[in-house]
C-alpha cells in the first residue's frame, strides 16, 4: 500500500474510476494521481477529444516539495495546477504522479479556470456527432465515460425490443398481450393482475415509442449502472417502473384502457441522473444548429410538458407515470447521492455545484 506524501504515516485507499486509479487518503483526504491520470480526469468528457495532456496543462514551477512520491520515495517538485492558477500541486519529474490536498480539490472545484477547462471540453462538438444529429435528430450525450460495459442496461434494451418483435406483428398476439400483460387500472386497482405493473414496463405500443424510450435508457443509463453498480441499477430501474405503474393506477382507478412502457421507469432514471450528473450535456440538433442543454435544462422542460399534459388531461400518454417515476427517482437519487459521491469522486467533482460548465 502506497503512504500518504501529506500524513506520511496513513496509507492510500485506491478508488478505480472512469478507467482511472485514483488513491484517496483516509485521513487527510487528499488524492494521489499516478502518471496520466489527471490526464485521464482532462479526458472524461465525452467529447471526442481523448487526448487531453495534464503535464502541458502544468503552470510555473514553484519550488522543490518537502514531501516524497509514494511511488518512487523521491522528493517532489511543487507547481501551479494551471498557467495562471496559482493552487500549488506536488509533482513527481521521475515517476509524473501528482499529488492534490483536499483543501486544493475543494479550491479546484470551486476555480473559474477549471471551469474554463471543463467548459472547453464539454462544448467542442465533432463532425461525427452533427452528422449523426442531422440524419437522426435525436439527442447526443457529453458526459464522463463509464468504467465498465453496461450490461443491464444493454441486456434491457435487448430485451425491450425482443418482446416488442415477439408481439407487434401478429394482431391476435398483440391484443392477447395487451388484454393480459399490459397495466389495465381497474384491474390492478382492484387487485387484479398486480403482476402487470412490472410486466407493463417491458411492452411498447409502437415503434416510435420503443424507439424513443431505448434511445434514451442508452444514453443515461449507462453513467447511472456504472456509479451504481449491476445489481442495485437493476433493482432500482424495477422498483421505479412498478412505483410508476402504480402511480399512474391509483390515480386512474376507473380506467380500462391498457398501460404499456417504460417510460415511468426511464423517467426515474431522468431524476437519477440530473441529480449526479448536473454538469453533463444533452446536445439537440434544431435543423443544422447543435445547442447543449444542462440536464437541469433539459428536465426542467421535459417536466413542464408532463405537467401541462396532466393538467391538459391530453389523451395517449400516460403522463402520471412519468411524473411518479421521476418523483421515485428524486427520492432515490437524494437518498445515494452522499455514498455515491463519496465513493466516485470523479462524479463528484464533476457534478460539483461549483463547477459550471457552459
Amino acid at each position: 500500500m502506497l503512504t500518504c506524501p501529506n500524513c506520511k504515516n496513513a496509507g492510500l485507499e485506491e478508488t478505480r474510476y472512469m478507467s482511472e486509479t485514483i488513491d484517496v487518503c483516509a485521513s487527510c483526504a487528499g488524492m494521489w494521481f499516478e502518471r496520466n491520470e489527471l490526464s485521464g480526469l482532462l479526458s472524461t468528457v465525452d467529447n471526442g477529444e481523448d487526448d487531453a495532456d495534464f503535464s502541458k496543462q502544468l503552470g510555473m514551477e514553484i519550488k522543490a516539495s518537502d514531501r516524497a512520491c509514494p511511488e518512487c520515495e523521491l522528493m517532489m517538485t511543487a507547481y501551479h495546477l494551471l498557467e495562471g492558477f496559482e493552487i500549488e500541486v506536488d509533482v513527481c519529474k521521475s515517476c509524473h504522479g501528482a499529488w492534490i490536498d483536499h483543501e486544493e480539490i475543494e479550491q479546484v472545484k470551486s476555480s473559474p479556470r477549471i471551469r474554463e477547462v471543463l467548459s472547453n471540453l464539454n462544448t467542442s462538438v465533432s463532425l461525427k456527432t452533427w452528422l449523426f444529429q442531422f440524419l437522426t435528430q435525436v439527442p447526443v450525450e457529453y458526459n464522463i465515460k463509464p468504467r465498465v460495459f453496461p450490461w443491464v442496461t444493454t441486456s434491457l434494451l435487448a430485451l425491450n425490443v425482443l418482446i416488442f418483435c415477439l408481439y407487434i406483428f401478429d394482431q391476435y398476439t398483440m391484443f392477447w398481450v395487451l388484454e393480459n400483460l399490459a397495466n389495465i387500472p381497474a384491474f390492478t386497482a382492484n387487485g387484479e393482475q398486480l403482476y402487470t405493473l412490472l410486466t407493463a414496463t417491458f411492452l411498447h405500443g409502437g415503434w416510435m415509442h420503443l424507439i424513443g424510450n431505448m434511445y434514451f435508457l442508452y444514453v443515461i443509463g449507462d453513467n447511472i449502472e456504472d456509479v451504481l453498480g449491476a445489481k442495485k441499477y437493476l433493482l432500482i430501474y424495477l422498483g421505479m417502473g412498478i412505483f410508476a405503474s402504480a402511480v399512474s393506477t391509483l390515480l386512474d382507478m376507473q380506467s380500462e384502457i391498457p398501460r404499456v412502457g417504460a417510460s415511468g421507469a426511464i423517467a426515474g432514471l431522468f431524476a437519477i441522473y440530473l441529480l449526479w450528473f448536473r454538469n453533463a450535456r444533452i446536445t439537440f440538433m434544431f435543423v443544422v444548429w447543435q445547442k447543449k442543454l444542462s440536464p437541469p435544462v433539459y428536465f426542467s422542460i421535459w417536466l413542464a410538458i408532463n405537467i401541462f399534459g396532466v393538467l391538459s388531461g391530453e389523451q395517449g400518454i400516460d403522463y402520471w407515470a412519468h411524473l411518479g417515476g421521476f418523483i421515485a427517482g428524486l427520492v432515490i437519487g437524494l437518498a445515494l447521492r452522499k455514498s455515491v459521491m463519496e465513493a466516485n469522486p470523479i462524479v463528484a467533482m464533476l457534478g460539483s455545484k461549483s463547477v459550471k460548465v457552459s
